[in-house]
């Protein structure tokens, strides 16, 4: 059995390394913390397997270019997730191969920070969410139907809860 998730940080805009504090403490705490809470609803990371999820740590341009390419959508967005489980062959790579690329969760720094600005919360408070958010995506949560948005709300919530952050979709 795996408690872990190997992330593969990739700091593509400087401006992440000095706006959120403790960034490499801050990505394992919320990894743990999110695997603690889903581990249960995720069977194959019981698997003796290395997983792996990779984090661009990224900027408003990149994340429009790959916003509009693979979603159609012409702006940024906070986080994009590219979920291998949501692929064909994801079923044989579980069978076959020891190491597990699970996806790649990117970050907007423009756009998180604003919305952190907006929201009235601390950076790393939002990283965290937007963050937890992206490994959900990455582990197979959705939130198209209701009834998959308050799964993934909820465990949302738990995690970042946990963590000692209020929950982002009260009122």
């Amino acid at each position: 059995m795996t408690n872990k998730i190997n992330i593969r940080t990739d700091i593509q805009d400087k401006r992440w390394k000095t706006a959120v504090n403790s960034l490499p403490r801050l990505i394992e705490q919320c990894q743990k913390t999110a695997l603690s809470v889903i581990l249960s609803d995720v069977p194959f990371l019981n698997e003796p397997k290395k997983f792996f999820i990779n984090l661009a740590l990224s900027n408003d341009q990149t994340v429009h270019a790959l916003n509009k390419e693979f979603r159609g959508m012409d702006k940024p967005t906070n986080v994009l997730s590219f979920a291998n489980v949501d692929d064909a062959f994801f079923p044989q790579m579980l069978q076959t191969q020891s190491d597990i690329e699970l996806g790649d969760i990117i970050l907007a720094f423009e756009t998180m920070t604003r919305e952190a600005s907006e929201l009235e919360i601390g950076l790393e408070e939002h990283f965290c969410h937007l963050f937890v958010h992206g490994i959900l995506h990455i582990l197979g949560y959705d939130h198209i139907k209701r009834t998959d948005r308050l799964r993934m709300e909820q465990a949302e919530i738990k995690i970042l809860n946990l963590l000692g952050y209020q929950n982002p979709y009260q009122e």
